[in-house]
């Protein structure tokens, strides 16, 4: 069968109906009917499945790898042999066994080709057992109008056709058999909740581990940020004419402005593939949307960390800021919190919204404002108009700012520049 129309006419959504890809959105007119039997709405996504006309695929997993979770997240009964052995049937049934150790790659990094891509997206259908499977194709205008005068003439014969009248008698007949074929939905006994959320913590991180320029980037970005501040200020001195505080103000200010920053850029980054994917997948049923998200979340947990533990280690001492190691351990958790936060709110957003410019813009603002607002560096917090002094309770960089203006300041002595220094 093949559906044709010119483009906005209905193709894909017709596919989407009838694969329970929108969900309970619309009005639907019309039956469905699999070997007589009339299905309701909730069950078509449990009965058909179609390949989307662009493949979304993590780059950095190979074909195997690939296929092998999304196995895990739709097959719950079976050893890990039985997994492989159907992810092997399926490779070698669309002549992919060739290339099942190759990375799945991209248009910048390589990887398999075009026809290969479009097999992978059939076979991880395959996975899910799906009564029918249709793949969307519309390329060419010219094409499209061409096969569309050839299936007219086509159709216009067939409708003559004592084929036509016949199978027409068959389904109508079929409809009142009292007794019936079964329907073949996909499997209904998927993986828990928590078994899938390990099996997306595991694909994710394992794409990224094999990225390295990412993972490079995400553990030495805010060492790079702080390199300036290491160069421009050198180290903190305890003469208040010679820039004590306002040395000392000014870091913790940069401190707490720019490590929302490098958050928001690692999101940013990173998780729009996830989500192609995560919408996709979700729609047929593999998981929830927010099962992604939180398997984001926990995966960005140990390199954030690391990396604001590397920052921290440069900065603190060189700068010579409160020689204590428990101090130090202090300034260490107060900066991972605006890290962490700045990319868990772009996470967010991201969710929401799918424009990364409009999001990254958002941030930016509401990383700024709480700065002014909220940190105190700029005016005192006491002396703002009473709007602002409330929402400064509800900003982030309030709470930072106080840790690392009492973890820095208490306990130090200042002197002055000796006399005839002035």
């Amino acid at each position: 069968m093949c559906i044709l129309g010119s483009s906005g006419s209905g193709k894909t959504t017709l596919l989407d109906a009838m694969s329970g890809r929108l969900g309970r959105a619309g009005t639907f007119l019309g039956e469905v009917y699999v070997n007589g039997r009339a299905l309701r709405r909730e069950q078509f996504q449990d009965c058909f499945s179609y390949v989307l006309q662009s493949d979304t695929l993590l780059s950095s997993l190979t074909v195997r790898e690939t296929l092998h979770y999304t196995a895990l997240l739709a097959i719950r009964r079976g050893n890990p042999g039985s997994f492989q052995k159907k992810v092997e049937a399926v490779m070698a049934e669309l002549s992919l066994s060739h290339v099942a150790d190759r990375l799945i790659g991209n248009y910048s990094l390589g990887g398999i080709s075009t026809g290969e891509r479009r097999r992978v997206s059939i076979a991880a259908q395959l996975l899910q057992d799906p009564m029918d499977l249709t793949s969307v194709d519309t390329q060419s205008k010219e094409r499209e109008i061409e096969t569309s005068k050839r299936v007219q003439m086509i159709e216009s014969a067939y409708k003559k056709s004592a084929i036509c009248h016949k199978t027409l008698k068959n389904i109508e007949r079929m409809k009142h058999l009292k007794t019936l074929p079964m329907v073949p939905f996909k499997t209904k006994d998927s993986p828990g909740v928590f078994s899938k959320l390990g099996v997306l913590l595991r694909r994710v991180t394992r794409n990224l581990v094999r990225n390295k320029l990412a993972v490079i980037t995400r553990l030495l970005q805010n060492l790079i940020m702080g390199l300036f501040l290491l160069f421009f200020v050198l180290r903190v001195r305890s003469n208040v004419l010679k820039g004590a505080i306002q040395d000392r103000v000014g870091l913790l200010y940069q401190f707490v402005g720019a490590t929302p920053y490098t958050g928001m850029l690692n999101a940013v980054n990173l998780f729009p593939v996830l989500r192609a994917v995560s919408d996709q997948e979700s729609q047929d049923g593999l998981y929830q949307k927010w099962q992604m998200m939180l398997a984001y979340a926990l995966h960005v947990l140990p390199f954030s960390v690391v990396a604001t533990m590397i920052f921290s280690s440069v900065c603190y001492w060189t700068l010579g800021l409160h020689p204590e190691v428990a101090r130090f351990g202090y300034f260490s958790a107060a900066l991972l919190a605006p890290h962490l936060i700045g990319e868990f709110l772009t996470l967010v957003l991201l969710g929401i919204v799918q424009n990364p410019n409009i999001v990254n813009s958002v941030v930016a603002l509401l990383s700024i404002a709480g700065v002014l607002v909220g940190s105190g560096f700029l005016r005192n917090i006491q002396e703002m108009p009473i709007p602002f002094k409330i929402i400064s309770y509800f900003t982030f960089q309030k709470y930072c700012s106080e840790i690392l203006v009492v973890n820095e300041f208490y306990g130090l002595n200042f002197t002055c520049a000796p006399e005839g220094e002035y």
